[in-house]
């Protein structure tokens, strides 16, 4: 149990400082070329830089982790393996009828106590990937419109020279263009799906004896 922990604790940290640091990269590098195309160059000690690029990274990488955005998309929603027990408490005609909470409680529950701590690693692994995959897509759009939007801007304003931004646009449109064409994020959030949902199928009696258990103590609770 403690590798395990140790392990979800070393995902969940990736899950925060690789978007957050990738976000403030890409501001760093924003501003620096805005600020030389406007002709008004940043003069500020190194040691302050590197303050401002730590705690920028550490709080856009907590933003971007309680908001949580990546798991309301459609890759990340079906055939979770929550679903497939719900599905199945439904086919048992005396089994009460379960709940999406309930469902992913239940599918925890089992995780943590019987599917073995192999699968933990890679249940954590793709999903850590998934997230930060999603995050860098995102934020790569965000960065690229903003570049676009500038570099067209400036020149309009008396700002002729911003081939920096221009090319600094055309690398983040690139990560983000990859990202989605071979959009592995996605897939690979499906087939960690579909790994765990095995594993629940191959173990059908232990599963039909949770479900049953969970029933028992439902109706050892009313009144």
């Amino acid at each position: 149990m403690g590798s395990t922990t140790s392990s979800f604790s070393t995902y969940e940290t990736a899950r925060i400082l690789v978007p957050g640091y990738y976000f403030a990269v890409l501001t760093l590098i924003l501003v620096n070329l805005t600020a030389l195309t406007v002709q008004w160059p940043i003069v500020v000690p190194d040691v302050f830089m590197i303050f401002v690029f730590v705690v920028l990274g550490y709080i856009a990488g907590l933003t971007l982790y309680a908001k949580e955005s990546t798991k309301r998309r459609k890759a990340f929603q079906e055939n979770q393996p929550s679903s497939y027990l719900k599905t199945k408490a439904r086919a048992i005609p005396d089994l009460p009828v379960m709940e999406e909470d309930e469902a992913k409680q239940l599918y925890f529950y089992i995780l943590n106590n019987h599917i073995p701590s192999i699968f933990h690693e890679k249940i954590f692994f793709f999903g850590t990937i998934y997230h930060i995959m999603i995050q860098i897509r995102r934020t790569s759009l965000w960065f690229s419109l903003l570049g676009t939007i500038l570099a067209m801007a400036l020149p309009l304003a008396g700002y002729p020279d911003s081939a920096g931004l221009l090319s600094f646009s055309a690398a983040v449109w690139l990560i983000y263009l990859f990202n989605v064409t071979f959009n592995k994020a996605d897939r690979k959030m499906q087939e960690n799906y579909k790994d765990q949902i095995y594993w629940l199928e191959m173990n059908n009696d232990l599963v039909e004896t949770i479900l049953r258990k969970r029933s028992q103590n439902l109706s050892s609770q009313r009144p």
